[in-house]
């Protein structure tokens, strides 16, 4: 179902080369002025940030939305697909995400080709209010709760969020409002597992049509929705130690 490798409306997308050139050119101004590309950023989310940056890394998409969500800062993020840049404006308080293509068209594309190569902080307000966004503008906002949750599972990343590895338990929190991802079948079964009992990595890849990397997405988007308990004292995580 989702082949496209370019949206739809991508002519209206700067071109990587061009976005490559200016960020070589802002790169050095800010070399020049003793600061770098992150240093517009609150201190504790750049620190979030550089610790990928310090082991050689690339941003992983998944990450940088994890950390906006975990320090509630809203970004503007530039991600390249293909031959262009679809830059996308995360808000994490009002769990809503901004992008010039409609959220249709960024959920048709090949998530998982999606590269991150840029990070700022946002520069468009959510729609509100105070917000000055034209309405035709508007319809460009989008719920950012199933745009997280297809990310974790169809983006490139196929292992636990560094916030989630480790010896420990999970839960889906009881009370979190999941419909807005419109879980059926075994999804929808498998968060309701969850939030009746603790259970582990290993455990929830036997369950039926799961496979390690299968429950791997699933709980880097629970947690990314907000609604998931790490435990790493519950005996569900110590039992694990001794079954390795």
């Amino acid at each position: 179902m989702f082949h496209s490798t370019l949206p739809v409306g991508a002519s209206d997308l700067m071109r990587v080369s061009d976005f490559r050139r200016y960020l070589k050119q802002q790169q050095a101004d800010r070399a020049e002025a003793g600061g770098t590309r992150l240093s517009s950023l609150s201190p504790s989310l750049m620190q979030d940030l550089l610790r990928f940056e310090r082991e050689g890394q690339n941003h992983d998409l998944l990450e940088v939305m994890a950390a906006a969500l975990r320090h509630g800062r809203n970004l503007l993020i530039h991600l390249g697909l293909g031959e262009h840049v679809i830059p996308l404006t995360v808000f994490a308080a009002e769990r809503l995400a901004h992008s010039p293509l409609s959220a249709e068209r960024l959920l048709a594309t090949r998530l998982q080709a999606l590269q991150v190569m840029q990070v700022e902080p946002a520069v468009l307000q959510a729609p509100g209010e105070r917000s000055r966004a034209p309405l035709r503008d508007q319809v460009l906002y989008c719920p950012l709760g199933p745009l997280t949750w297809a990310m974790a599972l169809r983006g490139a990343r196929e292992t636990l969020l560094p916030e989630l590895s480790g010896q420990v338990a999970y839960r889906a929190t009881p009370g979190a409002d999941l419909s807005v991802l419109g879980l059926t079948g075994t999804s929808a079964a498998a968060v309701e597992r969850l939030r009746r009992e603790a259970c582990t990595l290993r455990e929830m890849a036997t369950w039926p049509a799961f496979d390690r990397e299968r429950a791997t997405r699933m709980l880097n988007g629970i947690y990314l929705q907000s609604a998931l308990i790490i435990s790493r004292a519950h005996p569900a995580a110590t039992n694990e130690f001794w079954r390795n």
